[in-house]
């Protein structure tokens, strides 16, 4: 009995590699009596194919997988790149198309001042840029980047857009300010063009929102003036030139002395978004001058 406990107790303790040796014996001793014996290594064969295909197996489907997950973080990285790419793209293109833009409104604006100073080719012009207009939302009183070094003198006219803009009303050597039409305080002597009536406009910041002036005196008796009628400058003006464009009737009222008509006009000049404005460098005095030493 004590033997047996001995035994059973060698067993136990007995180590891996000592198992391992046993083992590698058992199978080498296996092979060679297969070899003598003549016995088939088939039912081996295919013992061993039975573990050893499904673990292959499983290693090429984590191989698989493992290949997938590299490829598919390959295309991630090239995509992220491409991305970067795209938006570096997007980014340059962007700024040409707001260059573009920019060009466009310039061309714009130049081609209005060219056609402007067509249109009144009898008047020597200075082209100015506006560098500072009082608090507010509309250009009724401003500076510009000329002066009397460049021939500006005090009631200079000043145009833009398409029409008068106002006058200059103070001028130092490289500056000049200018008030506009559509100041309170401003009065322009008129004339309808179809008949030559007279009237007066006056500025109006409150009707300047929707981008009008008022006018009154306007002595129409034959009640030829209506909607439409284009309105300049009058050739009896102390401080404009004739025919300075100022706007188109919009709408028109008998005075209650039934004598003369009141009324708006819509006026061509944006006076929100003023940018550069030609100045007339002759004033109304000047002809006058003229006209007088040449009756002489």
């Amino acid at each position: 009995m004590k033997n047996l406990k001995k035994k059973v107790r060698f067993r136990i303790n007995l180590k891996s590699k000592h198992l391992l040796a046993i083992m590698t014996i058992f199978c080498i001793s296996c092979i060679v009596a297969t070899f003598a014996s003549g016995i088939t290594t088939a039912p081996l064969q295919d013992a061993a194919g039975a573990l050893i295909v499904p673990f292959e197996n499983s290693i090429n489907n984590i191989s698989s997988v493992l290949t997938g997950i590299q490829s598919s973080m390959r295309d991630k990285q090239e995509i992220l790149v491409e991305n970067e790419n795209l938006k570096a793209q997007v980014d340059s293109l962007t700024e040409q198309n707001n260059k573009l833009i920019q060009d466009q409104t310039e061309l714009v604006r130049l081609q209005q001042m060219y056609n402007l100073d067509q249109q009144y080719t009898e008047y020597p012009k200075v082209a100015a840029e506006i560098i500072s207009k009082d608090p507010g939302n509309w250009y009724d009183t401003f500076m510009i980047n000329r002066g009397s070094a460049d021939g500006i003198r005090v009631d200079n006219n000043v145009i833009a857009g398409k029409g008068l803009v106002g006058i200059v009303t103070e001028v130092g050597t490289h500056w000049a300010t200018v008030r506009s039409i559509i100041d309170d305080s401003s009065n322009v002597s008129a004339m309808t063009v179809s008949t030559q009536d007279n009237c007066v406009v006056e500025g109006d910041l409150e009707l300047i929102d929707e981008g009008k002036l008022s006018f009154s005196q306007l002595y129409d008796q034959d009640n030829k003036v209506t909607v439409g009628e284009r309105i300049v400058t009058s050739n009896i003006s102390e401080k404009y030139v004739e025919g300075l464009f100022i706007g188109y009737v919009s709408d028109i009222q008998q005075d209650s002395n039934n004598l003369t008509k009141t009324g708006t006009i819509v006026t061509p000049v944006d006076f929100q978004h003023l940018k550069d404005v030609l100045v007339i460098t002759v004033n109304k005095q000047d002809s006058i001058t003229e006209g007088g030493q040449n009756e002489e």
